[in-house]
């Protein structure tokens, strides 16, 4: 399934000196920017990055999570643009694998933690690989499987973020994944699950299962945060693939969201 558009790093010219990083994006909004550098490779060593540099691990391998997805270039971007409410926030990726944006969020002030399923071991490293990148030493990496109650799911101290990108990506998952933010968001009424996904069939959807588990969804227009371009964050990111994004939070959740605190007003 992937594809070669995803990897580069052995496109360079042979006269110019190879780049220590495989791709490169660059987040911006006004002044500030975010440079976040993708590296390939089984192992990370650890480092030191600038205040405005956060680095990434992807591994050639068959496992999706392994990957930079467009998914995940959408959310970091919309993470970077509402960065100012970020610090303090507590923050959960669910299906992290490389963990570009719990990355972001961390480097955004946010207490982050990552998970991944707790069959997924590479996942799971890559996680790791990512705190390790990033000198992150205090965000926990935890085994989280869709559709199961475990004890580190029972465990979760309080949080008021979900993060999920292209978790969507299999239909037999959708209710699995749907139960477990169901349960998050129980535990924590007034926490939001912010999710990005890519269309690939005009029959999958869940609103059904939304509407069974006593879920709203509020779609949030890609263009609200810069996000409606070919090419995002200075990269060939997400292309020509058609990606959406929504905040899921209960149906009958009180109180004032962070959700509409936010402006999604055309930048």
């Amino acid at each position: 399934m992937a594809s070669r558009q995803y990897v580069s790093g052995g496109d360079w010219p042979a006269a110019e000196p190879r780049r220590p990083w495989a791709r490169r994006y660059r987040f911006e909004e006004g002044p500030a920017a975010l440079v976040v550098d993708v590296l390939e490779g089984s192992a990370a060593a650890p480092g030191t990055p600038a205040q405005r540099l956060a680095r990434v691990l992807q591994v050639l391998d068959s496992q999706y999570g392994l990957y930079v997805w467009p998914c995940a270039v959408v959310l970091a971007q919309y993470l970077w643009a509402h960065r100012r409410s970020l610090p303090g926030k507590r923050v959960l990726e669910i299906g992290a694998g490389v963990s570009l944006p719990g990355v972001v969020a961390a480097r955004c002030g946010a207490q982050v933690i990552l998970s991944d399923s707790e069959e997924l071991t590479q996942c799971l490293q890559s996680c790791r690989s990512s705190c390790l990148l990033n000198c992150l030493p205090c965000v926990p990496v935890l085994g989280l499987s869709w559709g199961r109650v475990s004890p580190q799911l029972l465990s979760l101290a309080p949080i008021d973020i979900i993060l999920g990108s292209d978790v969507f990506f299999d239909p037999k998952d959708f209710e699995d994944i749907v139960t477990t933010i169901y349960f998050l968001l129980e535990k924590n009424p007034h926490a939001q699950f912010w999710t990005t996904y890519q269309v690939r069939s005009a029959d999958w959807s869940i609103e059904a299962l939304l509407y069974k588990w006593n879920l709203k969804s509020i779609h949030v227009p890609l263009h609200s945060f810069g996000a409606d371009k070919e090419h995002l964050a200075s990269s060939s990111m997400p292309g020509r693939h058609t990606i959406e994004m929504m905040i899921i939070s209960l149906a009958q959740s009180e109180g004032t969201s962070l959700y509409s605190t936010l402006d999604f007003s055309t930048r």
